[in-house]
């Protein structure tokens, strides 16, 4: 079981939160906003009413122990810039903080977030991707230029073995599960005489570039 603070209940705080308490793990819940912090009181092992810019105060929780501290305050952006700051001189080793902007997620970062999290920008991009490209059942961005997804068999793959398709020869790619639907089952590194149907999902792992020329089939 891990340890999460999170600073901030607004729609993505909420939602974070309660996803993490119910993933089984501890969750430290804050907002300077009593209704709010009501809200997620069922959801959370504790709820606080705190001011989370105040520095004594993030410093009398302890949150230099928890697995990692979510930043996700409202449209005031000095506030989580100067909570950040907080952290990170607290000892928050993980901060993963909610940005409004660009300007905004450069000035986070060198307050010490380690992590940017762009909500509504990243959801955008995962339903214009799924949209314009319908075989691509989820996407997963790594490193810089890798990706790795999982997408519904093209029909020219379907029929054909592993090693016939000799998908790192000819894509750069590589298979590293299927998912097959019918019956359900899942197969974590696929032999190479494994034979694709048109049910089965594969989960792919390469470098950006690559990938899209697998994400263009149909």
């Amino acid at each position: 079981m891990k340890r999460f603070a999170v600073i901030g209940l607004g729609n993505f705080g909420f939602h974070a939160a309660k996803a993490l308490f119910e993933e089984g793990n501890e969750v430290l819940a804050m907002d300077t906003d009593r209704v709010r912090v009501q809200a997620i009181d069922p959801y959370s092992t504790e709820a606080m009413v705190i001011d989370a810019t105040d520095k004594e105060v993030l410093k009398s929780l302890c949150l230099e122990e928890m697995d990692a501290v979510i930043v996700s305050t409202g449209t005031k952006i000095s506030n989580s810039i100067l909570i950040c700051l907080h952290l990170l001189e607290s000892g928050v080793k993980k901060i993963l903080a909610k940005a409004l902007d660009d300007d905004h997620a450069k000035i986070l970062k060198r307050m010490g977030a380690t992590e940017i999290i762009h909500p509504e920008r990243d959801m955008a991009i995962r339903v214009s991707r799924n949209l314009s490209r319908p075989n691509v059942l989820d996407f997963i961005p790594l490193a810089e230029e890798f990706d790795m997804i999982q997408v519904g068999a093209p029909r020219d793959f379907v029929g054909k073995s592993l090693i016939d398709l000799n998908l790192r020869a000819r894509y750069n790619v590589h298979v590293i599960a299927i998912k097959e639907v019918v019956p359900e089952n899942f197969i974590l590194v696929p032999p190479a005489d494994y034979v694709l149907k048109d049910s089965d999902i594969l989960v792919m792992l390469g470098r950006s570039a690559d990938i899209r020329k697998i994400k263009e089939l149909k």
